[in-house]
């Protein structure tokens, strides 16, 4: 080639391949202009701050409105416990069934990158609608007479919620493009940048826990004690830093083509599949049909190799005697290409996977509930200080920012000694080992409430409705390594549903994996219900009585324990029966 731009126009012709002369990206990731992107000049680490700033400074607004919600709705907006409560588990729910939506745009429409935009500006605008609701006098009830405390108008919480869905739908749209995103920067065609891409997850996952960490300690506080105004109005502004953040790189951002609707070409593969059922699938693999060209027929993805499970899915593939009499495979609900076939496959492989992280998450979700009852039911003082059971959960937090530079500085290193990987643990490795954490956690806390309970027998407190004198500091154990299991699991699935999704796919898969955590906090939720209904037969107390001294919420940890140990021995199954995706 004479020229940088005479070799640019034959790798947009498809002449060359970028991965040739080492000046361009291997994966086929573009520039802001749509040209194949330089590798000197765009993504990798260099791009990289901007996003994970970003992503602090999002979540930062995020858990500055959510971690302190049920204050603001029952001491503000004068609601009932219940009310609230059904408010926000609602909200949540949202929150974290949007990034579907999200996903289904990027890779169908418009790219990560715009998305994230879109997104990103209605979150914005919720922000401030919500700032403005605690703000402005009349977009808010009066304050407390005494006992008599006004309810808010319809207008009044029309307004709040307007703000707060937007945020929901904001935080949705964004969440599973973040990521996978950031991920985007690095190429998966060079070895190097495949190991970068790895520790990329990693400190995403804990400027995530930054900002969280911020939010449940001096946002609360301003939210407590300079009024709700200034405290919805900071997490306001660090959404405008994170706007601004994200914005600012966009010269050296890696682009992604958008590669057309996941859920269209799933359907079309089981459409075809069906439409050809009685036709036989072709001993030689290099029957079924595929593009003749070095590109996939998916915009944005690469070619996939095939694969010999769920051969019944071949058949949308197989090349019928008609159409190649006609010589006419333009459509896609009669024929597909092998890439589209394994694009499905993929999914199905990847379900069991997916399918156990539910349980673990279901026993995360006892760290804002049942952990916090238990820390009720303990001696929250040192000396004059008294502790608020629920800030225990800043263990969580705290344990992750230490854990996840350790696991990239020296885990790492020692574990590649050993693995011969490039990142240390592959991902399932690393999945496995936040799972046999995570019972290890449901144990310690099964321990601590043993022990609480023997202290509640000895001192004649079973009947009384008090906290009994064991240190709520006993606690942090099962806070810290839930903190651990989150470094290994959470960060885990980050990398697996991004390297082992098709590339067309993978925002898709990202909010799959979220959607695990709404599937968990469910889960818990029906435990709860039937083990109450089944332990409170006849009239006995049950196992979570509203005097936890009276019950044996220690069953209901070594249940959640067995199940994740069962779980594991799922997943051990599954994860020694994966078979990896292989990208042409």
């Amino acid at each position: 080639m004479d020229s940088m731009e005479e070799q640019r126009s034959l790798l947009e012709k498809g002449i060359i391949q970028s991965g040739s002369s080492g000046l361009y990206t291997g994966d086929g990731s573009v520039d802001i202009s749509g040209k194949p992107a330089l590798k000197g000049d765009t993504g990798n680490w260099r791009a990289c701050p901007f996003i994970l700033g970003s992503e602090c400074c999002e979540r930062l607004a995020y858990y500055g409105i959510a971690l302190n919600l049920v204050s603001y709705l029952t001491n503000k907006l004068h609601e009932g416990n219940l009310s609230a409560a059904r408010n926000i588990t609602t909200w949540q729910g949202t929150c974290y069934l949007a990034p579907l939506l999200g996903a289904i745009i990027a890779d169908a429409y418009w790219g990560k990158y715009w998305t994230i935009a879109a997104f990103s500006t209605i979150y914005f605008i919720g922000m401030c609608t919500l700032t403005l609701s605690a703000l402005i006098p009349a977009l808010k009830p009066a304050e407390c007479v005494g006992s008599i405390c006004p309810s808010a108008t319809s207008a009044q919480y029309a307004v709040f919620f307007f703000g707060l869905y937007l945020i929901a739908l904001g935080a949705g749209g964004i969440k599973p493009c973040f990521s996978s995103f950031g991920a985007d920067q690095f190429d998966d065609t060079d070895p190097k940048e495949r190991v970068k891409k790895g520790s990329f997850f990693n400190w995403f996952y804990f400027t995530i826990n930054i900002g969280a960490l911020i939010s449940s300690s001096f946002l609360v506080w301003i939210q407590a004690t300079a009024g709700w105004g200034l405290g919805f109005g900071i997490p306001s502004l660090f959404m405008g830093v994170a706007i601004v953040s994200f914005f600012a790189a966009t010269p050296l951002y890696r682009f992604q083509r958008p590669g057309g609707s996941p859920i269209t070409r799933m359907c079309q593969v089981l459409v075809a599949s069906v439409r050809k059922r009685n036709l036989e699938v072709p001993r030689d693999n290099n029957l079924l049909y595929e593009t003749q060209d070095k590109t996939s027929a998916i915009e944005g993805s690469r070619k996939i190799e095939h694969t010999d499970e769920l051969k019944c899915l071949d058949k949308a593939a197989i090349l019928s005697d008609a159409e190649i009499k006609i010589g006419d495979f333009s459509n896609p609900w009669m024929l597909c290409t092998v890439t589209q076939v394994e694009e499905l496959k993929i999914l199905v492989r990847m379900f069991p996977i997916w399918a156990t992280g539910i349980i673990f998450y279901a026993a995360q979700a006892q760290m804002p509930t049942m952990f916090v009852e238990q820390g009720m039911m303990m001696d929250t003082s040192i000396g004059s200080f008294t502790i608020p059971p629920a800030s225990l959960v800043t263990f969580d937090i705290i344990s992750v920012v230490f854990w996840v530079p350790c696991y990239d500085t020296i885990i790492v290193p020692i574990a590649k000694k050993f693995t011969g990987k490039e990142r240390g643990f592959s991902e399932l490795q690393r999945m496995g080992i936040g799972l046999f954490i995570s019972i290890i956690c449901m144990l310690a806390a099964a321990m601590v409430e043993i022990k609480r309970l023997q202290l509640a027998r000895e001192l004649g407190l079973v009947d009384k409705h008090v906290a009994v004198p064991l240190s709520i500091l006993w606690q942090i154990p099962q806070f810290f390594l839930f903190g651990a299991a989150e470094v290994f699991i959470s960060i885990g699935q980050l990398e697996f549903f991004y390297d082992q999704s098709p590339d067309a796919m993978r925002s898709f898969c990202s909010a799959l994996s979220l959607l695990t955590v709404s599937l968990g906090n469910y889960l818990s939720s029906f435990m709860l219900a039937v083990v109450t209904y089944l332990t409170t037969a006849g009239g006995k107390q049950g196992w979570i009585p509203d005097n936890l001294n009276e019950g044996h919420l220690d069953y209901f940890f070594w249940l959640l324990a067995g199940l994740s140990f069962f779980n594991l021995l799922v997943y051990v199954v599954c994860a020694k029966n994966y078979k990896q995706k292989k990208a042409s």
